[in-house]
């Protein structure tokens, strides 16, 4: 049902290429970084960096509103530095240091509003598949973290939260919130009483810093401002 709802999604953005004039459509170059950590693995804070580059067409559909389809290369997970603990002292930890490292392929897409500032404003869902998994508890790589056949689910659903702004001519800075919709992992923590236990469903929590490259962007303006549409 969840991946119907993103097939649906690209296929009507997929119809409004073919609805709008091509003057219209705007491609963007992504780069930036993360700060990310997952929720409910017993370590918190958003400690983890990762990249996030791609690209996007943004579709206009209405002078003030578009679609954007994205393709990026997202890295998540979650780390914990040299000693410490996590948030729940009642459950024991076996580390002192942690590192997730989860690399995810998505594709977003959202739908904007631009007021007469230039910024844009956004809301939106993404489909993504991890391509990549690496876990070390105490400087020590689990063997058992693997892609095909570890704990972490392959697919990731997340809402999206995004804001964009002007700041030299085709450039902008985009601040964007992801949070996992679905569970990627349920682990059991065990409590320094070694007959309780606790299992915790695990989502991805992302924000995220990019820089934005529009081509096109003047054309489209001024395509949209006579009403082509």
């Amino acid at each position: 049902m969840r991946k119907s709802l993103f097939y649906i999604l690209f296929i009507a953005a997929l119809i409004s290429f073919q609805q709008v004039n091509a003057q219209q459509i705007m491609g963007v170059a992504i780069a930036g970084g993360n700060l990310s950590h997952v929720e409910g693995d017993d370590v918190f804070g958003f400690r983890k960096f990762g990249v996030n580059v791609g690209a996007a067409a943004v579709v206009p559909f209405a002078e003030k509103w578009s679609f954007t389809i994205e393709t990026i290369y997202n890295q998540k997970g979650s780390f914990h530095k040299e000693g410490g603990r996590g948030m729940d002292y009642r459950y024991r930890h076996d580390y002192n240091h942690y590192k997730l490292v989860l690399n995810y392929v998505e594709v977003p897409v959202l739908v904007h509003f631009e007021d007469k500032t230039g910024l844009r404003a956004g809301l939106g869902l993404s489909y993504g598949r991890l391509i990549e998994v690496k876990e070390w508890e105490d400087h020590v790589r689990i063997a058992t973290t693997t892609l095909n056949d570890g704990p972490y689910e392959l697919n990731d659903y997340n809402a999206l939260i995004d804001l964009q702004y002007p700041i030299y001519k085709q450039l902008k800075i985009n601040a964007r919130y992801a949070f996992s919709l679905v569970k990627i992992r349920e682990r059991e923590y065990v409590n320094v009483d070694p007959d309780e236990t606790k299992i915790r469903k695990q989502y991805n929590r992302v924000l995220s810093l990019r820089i934005l490259w529009f081509f096109n962007e003047e054309t489209s303006r001024r395509s949209r401002s006579r009403g082509r549409f």
